[in-house]
């Protein structure tokens, strides 16, 4: 039997989808291990062996392939636990690593401080030599500088070295030349050369990736390793793909040169598997939340793609890579309640993690958590949690929550336990917010889809502030990014600076481009084994109107540039300024200016099938397992409510709100304005009660 695999590493739990022929998936989930996540992963690979009565070896040859998404670099930018990193640029401008743009992030803010740069002043070696915008020599490359910034490297015993010089966008000769020295010199030290990694113009954005690149190759490289090695071990010869920011996979030999493009690694994966479960449904559009142990997950998807956005910031810090448009705030199952200095109830972003994690845990836990307040609530079973391998003490939970909230707050325990609820699912409602209503998304057009091991418990009232009429929980949201990394292909993303009015591009110029973005693209495909066939190639480009600030991201049909059709790019561009910024300037005067040109270059692979369920003679109530007193938000009482068994359910059930429907990873809260109905699929799709209209025309008839 050929599998396939998809491992996410969270913060506190790692996830597993295991998929084969003509079987179902399989679903695992065991604890993370910070320290070295490569030991969760063979952990879960064990537990997964015993499962499938294999030995740990067997498994491994079973494997045809295993996508991972990591929180390695993610986790070194955030705890600045990154390789110490020395950068080479140009003579003058060695402070832009601090000044940045200028623009403080924080306008009124007196008191908010620069984030530290990632390279301190002291190793930021300003080089002689200078190029114009045009890529014209104005001052040749001093290579003795850079010799003796190696002397101070050396001496400094730096890691990673970046170089990033002005201008290189339009002439990579000085950066060549700087890098053949640094290779020579500083042989064991991870490189990033700018004008690799990000050909494109703005100095800032291009420095600032260029350090993060370096700042997390080592740490991913020796993960990499490590990794590799385990599953060698293990006889694993399949084939390992790491998923990246932008949606896609890629190879471990990408990675290790461009470790930065898996910054944003394992919530890439939510919206393409959201598109994937709510396509079943005839959408095309959806918006995924993912709520796990440590952080939630936002992102929205429209038209069959992924929303993308050339670039972001982790943890303050900017990178010009283009990344899945995810917004991610501390809310998760382990974030800690707690009072600010107003007197007033704060969750998040503050996480008890995997350890010693929730005070229920009982692993010495002391802080209220998400999960504390869930359980107090009803929402959780104790003798159930994770299947009933991990007994909950519900005692710790109201102990910690009744010390720390409830009496500071004189509120009952109960009263406390449903304000932590309330606030975190307020602060997860504002992270959909930021990705809808501030994009131009009205999100009450768009199904949800709620992902992770807490997030069916919270998507109802999410829905409920943000007027969703629907959701979908699918069978695997509790490992839904793993799910996710199956339903990705592999992508590759090519950027380079072609600065033009439109009305004097110079089209041969620019096909030319096209068409070496286009072979650079197909010779990685060629090395990932992807046949012509399965090979996808779309341009986009950033375009803006003359003096302008900010650039507009605009796919392009490639016969547009092929044919020189100025007219058709110039019409889509004032279209989509006017969807985004509310007007367009296609009336008048105002020239259009090009600024990059992108190529994405997309191998596509083979989707897992799942089977599709006829529709069940039963009722529900085969799958109900009693009742139990659950705090219904809406009425701001505890009550009897039904528990339904989740994995008893079969397509066509329908279940009234207020109810639970348990499943060993997940627990879904229907509150009292909500229904839900099973799918053909087995997940479970709530509506908003009276508002029928807004399920799917399969599920409608149903209901009729």
């Amino acid at each position: 039997m050929r599998m396939k695999v998809g491992i996410d590493v969270g913060g506190t739990f790692t996830d597993f989808l295991v998929t084969a022929p003509d079987a179902e998936p399989r679903i695992f989930k065991v604890l993370s291990t910070p320290s070295d996540p490569s030991v969760g992963l063979i952990n879960g690979l064990s537990e997964i062996a015993e499962n499938s009565g294999l030995s740990l070896g067997a498994l491994a040859r079973s494997v045809d392939t295993i996508v991972h998404g990591t929180t390695v670099t993610t986790n070194a930018v955030l705890t600045h636990g990154g390789a110490k990193t020395g950068l080479l640029t140009t003579e003058g401008v060695r402070d832009a690593l601090e000044m940045r743009r200028g623009i403080r992030e924080e306008q009124y803010n007196n008191r908010y401080t620069n984030v530290p740069p990632l390279v301190p002043r002291y190793l930021r070696a300003p080089i002689a030599g200078r190029l114009n915008y045009r890529g014209d020599e104005l001052k040749p490359l001093d290579l003795d500088h850079v010799r003796r910034a190696m002397q101070l490297f050396r001496a400094e015993n730096i890691e990673a070295v970046a170089i990033c010089f002005m201008n290189a966008f339009a002439d990579a000769t000085h950066e060549r030349q700087a890098a053949e020295l640094v290779r020579a010199e500083l042989p064991d030290a991870y490189l990033t050369v700018s004008s690799d990694l990000l050909p494109s113009i703005r100095f800032y954005e291009r420095v600032s990736t260029t350090v993060l690149n370096s700042y997390v190759g080592p740490k991913l490289s020796t993960y990499l390793d490590r990794l590799a090695s385990r599953l060698c071990e293990i006889e694993f010869g399949g084939v390992l793909l790491i998923m990246q920011s932008n949606g896609g996979v890629m190879s471990p030999v990408v990675a290790r040169s461009s470790p930065a493009r898996t910054l944003l690694s394992g919530p890439a994966a939510a919206p393409e598997a959201g598109l994937g479960y709510v396509a079943a449904h005839g959408y095309g559009s959806c918006i995924t939340v993912d709520m796990g142990g440590t952080s939630f997950d936002a992102a929205l998807a429209r038209s069959g793609e992924s929303n993308v956005v050339t670039e972001g910031e982790i943890n303050r810090y900017r990178i010009a890579l283009p990344m899945l448009d995810i917004v991610t705030i501390g809310a998760g199952g382990g974030s800690v309640g707690w009072i600010d200095e107003g007197g007033l109830l704060r969750m998040g972003p503050q996480s008890a993690g995997a350890d010693p994690g929730p005070a229920c845990y009982g692993k010495g836990g002391t802080l209220p958590t998400c999960t504390d307040a869930d359980l107090v609530l009803g929402y959780l079973d104790a003798e159930y949690f994770a299947g009933g391998k991990m007994a909950l003490d519900c005692r710790a939970a109201e102990e910690v929550i009744a010390t720390q909230i409830a009496s500071p707050l004189s509120l009952s325990l109960e009263e406390a336990a449903a304000g932590m609820y309330r606030v975190i699912n307020t602060n997860m409602a504002q992270g959909v917010r930021e990705i809808s209503i501030k994009r131009g998304f009205d999100p009450r057009e768009f199904p949800q889809v709620a992902a992770g091991g807490a997030g069916p418990l919270h998507a109802c009232m999410i829905c409920q502030e943000l007027e969703i009429p629907l959701f979908i929980v699918p069978r695997e949201s509790s490992i839904f990014c793993a799910a996710g990394m199956l339903m990705s292909d592999l992508r590759h993303d090519f950027v380079s600076s072609f600065v033009s009015v439109f009305d004097d591009i110079d089209w041969v110029r620019l096909n030319a481009l096209v068409a070496d973005m286009t072979e650079e693209g197909a010779r990685l495909l060629t090395q990932e084994s992807i046949v012509e066939d399965r090979r996808r190639f779309a341009i986009s480009l950033d375009c803006r109107y003359v003096k302008q600030y900010h650039e507009v991201t605009l796919p392009v049909e490639m016969n547009a540039v092929r044919d020189a059709d100025t007219s058709a790019i110039a019409t889509a561009f004032h279209t989509e300024h006017q969807r985004l910024y509310g007007y367009s300037l296609d009336d008048g005067d105002a020239a259009i200016e090009l600024i990059n040109v992108r190529l994405r270059a997309s191998g596509l692979t083979e989707k897992p099938a799942y089977t599709e369920e006829p529709l069940a003679k039963s009722n529900a109530e085969i799958a109900l397992k009693g009742s139990r007193s659950v705090y219904v938000p809406e009425e701001r009482v505890s009550r009897a409510v039904s528990v339904f068994d989740g994995h008893k359910t079969r397509h066509g059930h329908r279940i009234a709100g207020p109810a639970l429907i348990e499943q060993v990873n997940t627990t879904i809260l229907i509150v009292a304005s909500f229904d839900c109905v099973c799918d053909k699929y087995g997940s479970f799709v709530v509506y908003r009660k009276g508002h029928v209209n807004a399920l799917p025309a399969t599920l409608r008839e149903i209901l009729a």
